[in-house]
C-alpha cells in the first residue's frame, strides 16, 4: 500500500533542494496528511495551514437589537491562537493537507491549468497543486505569504495572477532540472491505478480524525470593561487542543468514499 502523503513529502523535499524561489522553506517543519475528499466533490484539493501565525488582538463577540440597534449580548473577551504541533522535538510550522481521492483523480480540464501545461500530462496538475501549496510559506514571518497588487500594494485575495504565474514558473524551472522520475512518478497514477499497482492508497491523519489542529479560542483571564450590554455570554468550554506531537498520528487507508484506520 502507497503511503501518499510520504510521497509527497519526499516530492516536496526534492523540489525545495532544486528550486531557489523556496529555498526558505524548511521540508522538517512541514508536515503533510490526509483529509478525505471525495472524487465526484467539490472542493480544494490541498491546503496549506499555518501554525505560526500570532496570537489575535483581544475581541468579543457581539449582537444588536434589530429593531433599536441597542447592543443586547455580548460575548466575554478572548484571544485566537495557534496549536503547537511538535514532531521528534521540531516543532512543525506548517501543515499541508491533501484531499484523498480527489486530489489523485485531478486533470488539467476546467481548471486556469489547461491552457498551461502539455495535454497528456495530466500529472502536471498535481505538481502545480504541491508548488502551489509550498509556494503560501511565507519566506519571511513564517506565516502564510500575502500577496500584492500591481502597483506593489498588498491584495486582498490570497490568489493573483502573479501568485498562478509564478508557481507555473516553479513547476517549469523543477522539472526543467531533470528530477529522478521515481520522485513523481506516482503523481501519474490516479486513485484507482494506484491501488491496482499498490494494493491501496494510505495516508498519516490525526488521531481525532477528520479533526486536526486548528486555531482556537482563549478566553482572557482578565476581561477588560467592554460595551454595556444586558446579557454577557460566557465563551463556551475549550473544545480544540493545544498540543500535538508524533503519537496523534496515524496511518489511515482510504477509500472512495471513506477510511479506515491501519493497525
Amino acid at each position: 500500500m502507497i503511503d501518499y502523503t510520504l510521497a509527497v513529502r519526499l516530492l516536496m523535499e526534492d523540489i525545495v533542494a532544486r528550486v531557489p524561489a523556496l529555498d526558505h522553506v524548511v521540508p522538517q517543519q512541514v508536515l503533510v496528511f490526509a483529509r478525505l475528499g471525495r472524487t465526484s466533490a467539490h472542493g480544494a484539493y490541498a491546503a496549506c495551514h499555518s501554525l505560526m501565525l500570532p496570537d489575535s488582538e483581544p475581541a468579543y463577540y457581539f449582537w444588536r437589537d434589530r429593531r433599536t440597534g441597542a447592543l443586547s449580548r455580548r460575548s466575554e473577551w478572548f484571544v485566537t491562537r495557534s496549536p503547537e504541533v511538535r514532531v521528534g522535538g521540531r516543532r512543525i510550522s506548517h501543515l499541508v493537507s491533501i484531499a484523498l481521492p480527489r486530489f489523485c483523480d485531478q486533470t488539467l480540464n476546467d481548471t486556469h491549468k489547461a491552457g498551461v501545461y502539455e495535454r497528456g500530462r495530466e500529472w502536471m496538475a498535481k505538481l502545480d497543486t504541491i508548488v502551489h501549496e509550498l509556494y503560501h510559506v511565507d519566506p519571511h514571518q513564517g506565516g502564510i505569504r500575502r500577496t500584492a497588487r500591481v502597483d506593489g500594494s498588498p491584495a486582498g485575495q490570497a490568489h493573483t495572477p502573479a501568485f498562478f504565474r509564478e508557481v507555473q514558473r516553479i513547476v517549469r524551472e523543477y522539472v526543467g532540472s531533470r528530477p529522478d522520475p521515481a520522485v513523481y512518478e506516482f503523481l501519474t497514477l490516479d486513485f484507482d491505478g494506484l491501488v491496482k499497482r499498490h494494493g491501496g492508497v494510505a495516508g498519516t491523519t490525526f488521531r481525532d480524525f477528520p479533526a486536526f489542529p486548528q486555531r482556537y479560542r482563549e478566553r482572557l483571564a482578565d476581561q477588560p470593561r467592554g460595551p454595556r450590554a444586558a446579557q454577557i455570554v460566557p465563551l463556551p468550554p475549550r473544545t480544540r487542543r493545544r498540543h500535538f506531537t508524533e503519537a496523534d498520528l496515524e496511518l489511515r487507508q482510504f477509500l472512495p468514499n471513506s477510511t479506515r484506520r491501519l493497525g
